[in-house]
């Protein structure tokens, strides 16, 4: 898998956590750590993406929009309902 580099700045606080998190043996280093943020979010993603299909399918058959359902959707979207 091809990488990049990226480079963060923390506030000394955040960068004494993530030391101690790599002291503590549950890292390698502050890259391994942030990798696994990195994953552990993507994941949530994924999951709350499948959440959101799955309630979808749940919510029963589905019905055609009428132009007002599409109107709305987009002010809701948009957030600017009226």
């Amino acid at each position: 898998m091809d990488s990049s580099s990226v480079e963060v700045e923390l506030p000394d606080p955040l960068r004494r956590f993530v030391d101690a998190r790599v002291s503590a043996g549950d890292f390698a280093d502050a890259a391994d750590y942030l990798r696994e943020l990195v994953r552990r979010d993507r994941e949530a993603q994924v999951n709350r993406l499948r959440e959101l299909i799955q309630e979808g399918l749940d919510s029963g058959p589905a019905r055609e929009l009428s132009d007002a359902d599409w109107v709305e959707l987009r002010q809701r979207a948009l957030g600017t309902s009226r």
